[in-house]
């Protein structure tokens, strides 16, 4: 009578419980039901688009996420339906072992306000932002001649005012006239400025900073209609 093998007997016992335990596990993990989504908003700005929003856009099979089957869940399709949303500039979706689904959001960020026959934003990478019904921004309003796939010099300008604090402190209205030269107004002023062109803006700019500053410590500021930039080596301004 052969001699039989324990240890042999052990190491099979042991292989067919680990596979077992695997397979229940893989199983019980596909049916596993996932959570409702974890949403995080990344950045300083304040929400445009809500929770409740983003999640209405978290659809599979035309129902919400939530309490659906883990195994089932594509989360590359669950990022191109977040990005699909014209609010969103950003977005993430990462999914736990346990189905605890998460979503890392970033909203775009809107440096002017177009306010002619339609309304929307120009956000910071020259892109076209629905308004809000949850929060309006304050940035400069955009008037005159504008063509919404045509935004390129009105954003130049809006992007500067946007990254230089003195401006974007003081500027309230931009204008793009039909020769796509830029005028804009001030707060608490009624005169209007001529920038003219985008050539030489940051010289132009820096021309009416010290212009104001002088102005205004010379208690003068109300006295003119028009400043006019157009020239880079000087600030010609017209009195009311």
């Amino acid at each position: 009578m052969s001699k039989i093998n324990f240890n042999y007997i052990k190491v099979i016992g042991l292989v067919i419980l680990v596979g077992f335990l695997f397979a229940f596990s893989n199983q019980r993990n596909k049916t596993r039901k996932v959570s409702a989504p974890n949403i995080t908003f990344l950045g300083e700005n304040k929400l445009f688009i809500t929770e409740s929003n983003v999640s209405k856009l978290l659809i599979v099979n035309q129902q919400p996420v939530s309490e659906q089957s883990k195994e089932i869940i594509d989360l590359n399709k669950l990022e191109s339906a977040l990005k699909s949303n014209p609010m969103i500039k950003k977005a993430e979706v990462f999914m736990s072992v346990d189905g605890g689904l998460s979503a890392e959001i970033e909203q775009k960020k809107p440096i002017a306000r177009v306010n002619t026959n339609e309304s929307y934003y120009i956000d910071d990478e020259g892109g076209f932002m629905p308004l809000s019904h949850n929060y309006a921004a304050r940035v400069p309003l955009v008037t005159g001649n504008i063509e919404k796939n045509n935004l390129a010099t009105v954003f130049q300008f809006a992007k500067f005012v946007d990254e230089d604090e003195f401006l974007k402190k003081h500027i309230i209205e931009i204008r793009q006239n039909d020769n796509k030269t830029i005028d804009f107004k001030i707060r608490k002023r009624d005169f209007t400025v001529h920038l003219g062109t985008l050539k030489q803006l940051e010289k132009k700019l820096n021309n009416f900073k010290a212009f104001y500053q002088k102005a205004l410590k010379d208690d003068i500021l109300d006295r003119y209609s028009v400043v006019n930039l157009k020239f880079d080596k000087q600030v010609i301004c017209t009195k009311k």
